[in-house]
């Protein structure tokens, strides 16, 4: 093989890495309210989380709010918002007819 193709083949299988790495590891990334968000799951709900499906941010008129759509370890989904100045999320559980 030569020294080309081997580095194009390096390359591809480094992108393909890259690319599937896991939601929970990729965290790191994420706006400050989401780790906010997620020691609340763990304290209330007992929740660790998985991943985050969603998340949202903006503003309504002079408050900003958050969303997002969280699936925990063991499977269940919840979906939490806040709007400032509230400092904690309302949490809601997903169920089939509900998100």
């Amino acid at each position: 093989m030569s020294e080309f193709a081997r580095s194009t083949l390096f390359a591809a299988a480094l992108a393909f890495c890259t690319a599937s790495v896991s939601p929970a590891l990729s965290q790191s990334s994420d706006p400050a309210w989401v780790d906010d968000l997620g020691l609340q799951l763990q304290a209330e709900l007992e929740c660790a989380v998985n991943y985050y499906l969603n998340m949202r941010e903006g503003e309504i008129g002079t408050s900003r709010y958050y969303e997002a759509r969280v699936q925990c370890v063991d499977g269940r989904m919840f979906d939490a918002s806040r709007t400032e100045p509230e400092e904690k999320f309302t949490i809601r559980p997903c169920g089939v007819a509900v998100c």
